[in-house]
């Protein structure tokens, strides 16, 4: 079974100004000379961790990574709650990665994305298909309405105890409504009491939907008090909004994708992007490839999840399909 390549350090990074006062992280790593590919990262706000440099063959790839704005190294930070996320939006983060491409001096490039990853990467490839020589996306999402009320309300039929609890911190007369609205506005509230247990509430119930995995383990960065404030006021923002796109034009306009290959890998014990999102993305784009991973959860939660994913990149790696 393929496995993670070890570490990587970059061998170049630097600050992308966007010209509206965001200042964006970003680094090379693997072969100077090597495939391009770039990485769209989780959360939103995750941020571009470590691990994401392992998932490609270091001696084939010249891997390009960016913090999304208001999150890992990129500023300014959303856990300040002066920080505006007006400027933040999926169009934003698209016209980003063009501007970063075309300071790499970079034709296409593979598209790698995972959770919110792969609704970014969806839309940005959609947006410049002739800029993407291949697709890669694991726990596929849309992050549509009907997806963002799954995981936010409908869930609770899965985890009753622990989402009456997520719904409870929300103040009475708006639990029936959109809990990401709802938490958005917490996490803008002048009081900093009241946007910490907001942010509490809602990494805790993070870590309880992905946790369908056997030997499942909280994540430790939700320990973090600036991280989960980050985190939180990002993807509440964005799930409110059901990420700045018209509801299902993700899969409705799929056949954008015609001619790009691609790999789908999905966990059927995700219950947080169901399967059913990956398989009728597959059945709108003839060439990807679906990988459903039995006994695994969301995100790069298993070995045979990270297996599928870097077999994916190593196939590429030396496909015929040039990246310009």
């Amino acid at each position: 079974m393929a496995e993670f390549y070890p570490p990587v350090e970059p061998y170049e990074q630097g600050v992308l100004d966007t010209g509206d006062g965001n200042l964006l992280h970003w680094e090379v790593c693997g072969n100077p000379a090597g495939r391009p590919a770039v990485v769209f990262h989780g959360g939103p706000g995750s941020g571009a961790g470590p691990f994401w440099r392992r998932l490609f063959d270091p001696a084939a790839y010249r891997v390009v990574l960016f913090d999304q704005r208001g999150c890992g190294r990129s500023t300014p930070d959303a856990a300040d709650p002066e920080t505006s996320l007006a400027a933040n939006t999926t169009a934003h983060l698209i016209a980003d990665a063009e501007l970063l491409r075309e300071r790499l001096g970079i034709g296409r490039w593979l598209v790698l994305g995972g959770s919110w990853g792969a609704t970014l990467g969806l839309a940005y490839a959609e947006r410049h298909p002739d800029r993407v020589s291949e697709l890669v996306l694991f726990s596929v999402t849309n992050t549509t309405r009907r997806e963002v009320a799954w995981v936010t309300r409908e869930m609770g039929r899965v985890f009753p105890a622990e989402w009456a609890r997520f719904r409870d911190a929300v103040p009475a007369a708006e639990r029936d409504g959109d809990l990401a609205a709802a938490y958005a506005r917490l996490l803008a509230d002048p009081d900093p009491a009241v946007r910490e247990r907001a942010a509490e509430e809602w990494c805790r119930w993070e870590d309880v939907h992905v946790s369908t995995q056997p030997g499942h383990r909280p994540d430790p960065r939700y320990r973090d008090p600036r991280f989960r404030l980050r985190f939180a006021r990002l993807v509440t923002h964005y799930w409110a909004n059901a990420a700045f796109l018209p509801d299902g034009a993700l899969l409705r306009e799929a056949d954008r994708l015609a001619g790009i290959p691609g790999v789908l890998v999905h966990g059927r014990l995700d219950v947080s992007g169901p399967p059913d999102i990956a398989w009728q993305l597959a059945q709108r784009w003839p060439e990807a490839e679906l990988v459903l991973i039995g006994g695994e959860g969301h995100g790069l939660s298993g070995q045979s999840t990270v297996s599928a994913v870097v077999a994916a990149t190593d196939r590429f790696r030396t496909d015929r399909f040039r990246t310009g």
